[in-house]
Parts: C-alpha cells; sequence; structure tokens
C-alpha cells in the first residue's frame, strides 16, 4: 500500500491539521513564485504528490530491503572510515533520485526550499518500512539545517549542497565515556591553533552516523570553565584534502536492534576544527538540533507504530481461530481499537506539534539571518516557541514510549509467530527501544516538562494559582460552545486542580501566604519531591495536549468527533490512575 495516497488519515492532516495559512506565506510570501506556483493551493498539491512518491517509495522499495538491512547490518568499519553495505547504499542512491536529502534546504544550495513539515511526513514513512533506513536519513538533513543555521557562507556554499547531493552527511557529537545526559562533564579539549582552528583531543561513544563525514562536536577549550558555561561547538570534517583522516572512527557498537544504523565511537587526535559561533556557547547550539531531533524522533516512533501495528492487523484479519478470523473475537477487537485510537490519536498531535514548529524555525532562522521580523512574525515566532518548548518533551516521551509498549502489543497479536525472526513485528519491536534512549530518555523528558511548570510558577506564584494555569499553553481552556470542547475543558478542569493539589502537596507550606512565596517553590527538598512525580505528570500533560489536538479537530470536522470520543474513553481511566497515585504517594 501507499503510505500517503492510500491513507485517509494523513490525507485529512495534511489537508486540515497543518497550519498553511500561516507557514505557506512565511516561504512563499508573493505569488506566482520562482518556481511557478500560483496559489497556496497549487503547494500543498505538490507537496502531497511528494508525499504519494515517497510513500510509494517507502512501503515498497524500502520495505522489501529492511529485513536484509536489519540482518546485515549498516556496513563495517575500514581504516578508521564507516562503508555502507550494498543495502545502505542503495537506499542513499534511491533517496538521492528521489532529491528527498535537501527537502527544506533553500534551492540555491541544492535543495527543495520546501517547509519542514514534509520532511517530518517521510521520516515517519520511512520508519514506518525500516527505523534504520530512517535513522540514517536523518542525518543527512539535520546536518544541512545546522550548517546553514551556524556556519558562514563559504562553509554553508561548500558542504550543503554535497550534502543535498548525498555523498556527505554527519553526525552531533555530544556523549562521552562517563558522560551521557551530564553534558557539564564533557572532557574533549579543543586547542588552539595560530591560523584560528583548534585541535581536538578526546573521543565520544554512541555517535549515530558517526563517519557520515562531519561531525557537529561539544569540547572545551583549554582554560574554559567548568560545567555546560564552558562547552563550546566545533565542526570537525573528516577529510581536509589532504588525503589524511582528520577523526577516525573506532568502533561500530553492536545493538539490540537498529542493525542497520551505524552507532559508533570517534576518536580526535589533534583533530582540526573550526569553532561555531561563539565560545562557551556550544550546548545553547546544540539544544537547537536536540529539539528538532525530539520531534522527529516522535515522527520515527510514529511510523514504528504504524508499521509494527500494520502488519499485526493484516495478519488478524487473516488469521482464524475457533472458526472466526482474530479480529472478530471480543478481546482482540477491543485491543486493536485500542491500539488503533492511539496510534491516530498520536498521529494528529505529532502533526499539530510539527506546525508549530515549522513557524518557530522558520522565523528563528530568519531573525537570525537578517534581525528583521515584522511586529506579527515577532508575535508569531515567540507563540510558536512557546508551544514548541511545551510539547517537545512531550511528543517525544508519549510517541516513544507508546510505540515501545504497541510494538510488544503487536508481538502478542501474532503468538508465538510474533517471536520469531520470519515476521517483522519482532524486529519493530527491538527497534524501539532506541527512540526510547537517544535524544534523552523518558525520564530526561519527563523532568524537562516538570522543569517548565515549576519555572513558571517559581516566577509568579501569586498569578499561577491565581489564573489555574490560565496563561500554561498545555493546560488552556479552548474557548468554543462545541460540545466536544466542552468535554475537553471539564476534563482539563479536573486535571488542572489535581495537578495544583499535587504541587501543594509537594511544597507543603506552613501557611497560605507561602504559597505566593517564590522561595517556596525552589526549596530543594521539596523539589526533589515534586521530581518522583515527574513521569506521571508527563503522561497526564501528554493525554491532555492529544485530547486538545482532537477537540479542535472535532470542532473543525464532524468526521473527527468519532476519534476524539474514542481517545477520550481511552484516556480517562489512566488520567484517574495517576491521580490516585498522586494522591497516595
Amino acid at each position: 500500500m501507499n503510505y500517503f495516497s492510500e491513507e485517509k488519515e494523513w490525507q485529512w492532516l495534511i489537508d486540515n491539521g497543518v497550519d498553511w495559512d500561516r507557514i505557506i506565506p512565511l516561504y512563499y510570501p508573493t505569488f506566482p513564485t520562482e518556481d511557478g506556483f500560483q496559489n497556496k493551493e497549487e503547494i500543498i498539491d505538490f507537496i502531497k504528490e511528494l508525499l504519494t512518491q515517497t510513500g510509494d517509495w517507502t512501503s515498497k522499495a524500502v520495505l522489501e530491503r529492511a529485513a536484509a538491512l536489519d540482518k546485515k547490518g549498516a556496513g563495517e568499519i575500514v581504516d578508521g572510515r564507516t562503508i555502507p553495505g550494498e543495502e545502505l547504499t542503495e537506499f542513499y542512491r534511491e533517496a538521492a533520485e528521489l532529491q528527498v536529502f535537501g527537502l527544506p534546504i533553500p534551492q540555491e544550495l541544492g535543495g527543495l526550499g520546501l517547509p519542514l513539515g514534509p520532511l517530518m511526513v517521510v521520516l515517519s514513512q520511512l520508519a514506518r518500512s525500516c527505523m534504520s533506513s530512517c535513522t540514517q536519513y536523518a542525518f543527512f538533513t539535520s546536518m544541512a539545517d545546522m550548517v546553514h543555521r551556524f556556519c558562514d557562507e563559504p562553509t554553508q556554499q561548500r558542504i550543503i549542497p554535497q550534502i543535498c547531493a548525498g555523498t556527505l552527511s554527519g553526525s552531533m557529537c555530544l556523549t562521552e565515556p562517563g558522560c551521557g545526559s551530564d553534558l557539564g562533564m564533557i572532557k574533549t579539549s579543543a586547542t588552539p591553533t595560530n591560523d584560528g582552528k583548534f585541535l581536538l583531543n578526546g573521543s565520544k561513544i554512541f555517535i549515530t552516523n558517526g563517519g557520515g563525514g562531519i561531525g557537529f562536536v561539544l569540547a572545551r577549550i583549554k582554560g574554559a570553565p567548568e560545567g555546560l558555561e564552558g562547552i563550546s561547538m566545533f565542526l570537525c570534517e573528516q577529510d581536509l584534502g589532504d588525503g589524511k583522516l582528520n577523526f577516525r572512527v573506532t568502533k561500530n557498537e553492536e545493538k539490540m536492534g537498529m542493525h542497520g544504523s551505524f552507532t559508533t565511537e570517534v576518536v580526535y587526535e589533534n583533530s582540526v576544527a573550526t569553532l561555531v559561533g561563539e565560545e562557551g556557547m556550544g550546548f545553547k547550539y546544540m539544544l537547537h538540533l536536540m529539539n528538532e531531533a525530539r520531534i522527529a524522533v516522535g515522527m520515527q516512533a510514529l511510523g514504528g507504530i504504524e508499521g509494527s501495528l500494520d502488519y499485526a492487523i493484516k495478519y488478524a484479519s487473516e488469521r482464524e481461530q475457533f472458526g472466526r478470523a482474530l479480529t472478530d473475537l471480543p478481546l482482540m477487537k477491543r485491543n486493536l481499537s485500542d491500539f488503533t485510537t492511539e496510534r491516530d490519536a498520536i498521529r494528529a498531535l505529532m502533526v499539530d506539534t510539527v506546525s508549530h514548529f515549522d513557524i518557530y524555525q522558520h522565523l528563528d532562522k530568519k531573525k537570525k539571518h537578517t534581525d528583521d521580523l515584522s511586529k506579527e512574525e515577532e508575535q508569531m515566532l515567540k507563540d510558536a516557541w512557546i508551544w514548541t518548548r511545551k510539547r517537545t518533551p512531550l511528543v517525544k516521551y508519549y510517541a516513544c514510549e507508546a510505540y515501545t509498549h504497541l510494538s510488544q502489543r503487536a508481538i502478542q497479536v501474532l503468538g508465538g509467530y510474533g517471536y520469531m525472526e520470519e515476521y517483522p513485528v519482532e524486529r519493530y519491536h527491538r527497534d524501539s527501544f532506541g527512540p526510547l534512549l537517544y535524544e534523552g530518555t523518558s525520564q530526561i523528558q519527563a523532568l524537562m516538562a516538570l522543569k517548565d511548570i515549576v519555572k513558571y510558577a517559581a516566577k509568579d506564584p501569586k498569578k499561577f494559582f491565581s489564573s489555574v494555569f490560565a496563561k500554561h499553553p498545555s493546560a488552556n481552556f479552548i474557548s468554543s460552545e462545541n460540545a466536544n470542547v466542552k468535554t475537553f475543558n471539564g476534563i482539563q478542569y479536573r486535571f488542572k486542580k489535581n495537578t495544583i493539589k499535587l504541587l501543594m502537596k509537594c511544597l507543603r507550606p506552613e501557611s497560605i501566604g507561602d504559597i505566593f512565596n517564590p522561595k517556596a517553590w525552589t526549596a530543594e527538598s521539596n523539589i526533589e519531591q515534586l521530581m518522583t512525580h515527574a513521569e506521571t505528570l508527563c503522561q497526564a500533560l501528554s493525554y491532555m495536549e492529544t485530547l486538545r489536538v482532537l477537540a479542535l479537530h472535532a470542532e473543525k470536522d464532524e468526521s473527527r468527533v468519532e476519534l476524539f470520543k474514542r481517545y477520550e474513553v481511552l484516556i480517562r481511566p489512566r488520567l484517574e490512575m495517576i491521580y490516585t497515585d498522586w494522591s497516595i504517594r
């Protein structure tokens, strides 16, 4: 099947779930465009045709190659380089032929200059067939964006066209032995040279696509302070034109899943690198890529959910037990309904989040390059950043946790067959643990979501309580007389009340006045108690944000009411379990 033209859900979301009215004018301020597009509708039609082509490619060629890529692996390391195997090489060739490496890259640099949304959908299509292929692909487009955003024009002109052509890719190089989530412990050093370059010394581990050709490396310049404020970012190229390796790939990890992607150790020994931006700003710059990566990983996880459930549902519809198809057995019928409800709901949440991120990404880059935004654009940037900031940990957490859970359930649909390598559901499940861990574990995402709430509350506790989260995007009511919106507002009100009870319980104020004392929100013992509830709070926020999107969709289109109601039934008991946990722990 075609992952776009034969998917009514995806077609509805592209037509109605993407904020084209605000996105397209940012990319195409006047009509006709240089490409001859006469109006918004022609651009959307072009994007849909593109997604139909990629939907055909990913559902056929990429899917047919997935098992072999998983079995044979990504390739091998020869003399410090990663050498892609036959399957990965063919994948790169096809992607270059389809021109999908440069979807959001400006045309003058070799790309198609499209909004970010189509790229994110392609990521989900790829992951639906092969998580490894999706992961390798992502380190072309993300590297092009980083070079375009942070590097000077000559570097852009030299590197980005190679990426769009599929001949160069890269990696983000953070993790070191003994240094995982705590990046302030980074030991890789950078020593300045007389010609304005730096020499890197150290090693990085668990680096996806470490041998792609370039790397954005976090390192500490000699004499810089300890901690995050002493970290700078460097662009390091493996080949400098002198025939020698500038850095070496020394190991490709043997992993539980995602065998078709390179996960490497990279060693720097007086490796020549260029400082990116300002000294001491490395962590801040890397956060940009991490934010985009976390949303992209959510799209990956969605694709994995779709792929594993695709196979499970097809199997259940064809398999007979007790004289009936599995899909007709009452418990199986209920389970499959719940699985597909959550899949469709997460899909809607992801598309809505990508719309906000697309606006933020475009305007933030424009501001960086020109510092010339209109008042309307400044407000759009502010709003888009708020939603992007709040949603990023939620979509990463929710989609990835759901992928691992639902791919496990897909195995159970097949029974013993699901445990056999002959069937692809075991591969989907093994692969699900990658997205669950990289770009920040679920627990890191939960702590980020908690941090945002505490930061907002501590800034002005009186306003926080008196407005009952009214200014917090993750908890706003929706103003509407629509019946489904009213249902959402009722569920939201109960969520708010229980969240405030949790905060007061953990803060343990001695008097009402202490509630409004900012110091009460920052006491270490109080915050640590609250941190024990970070994951359940993240879960509840994820459910509420998803229900919010579905309520808005149901208000827009009567055909979306059923999904809203099914999801409401699914998450109500989950929320009640969370509230019970908050009250007794």
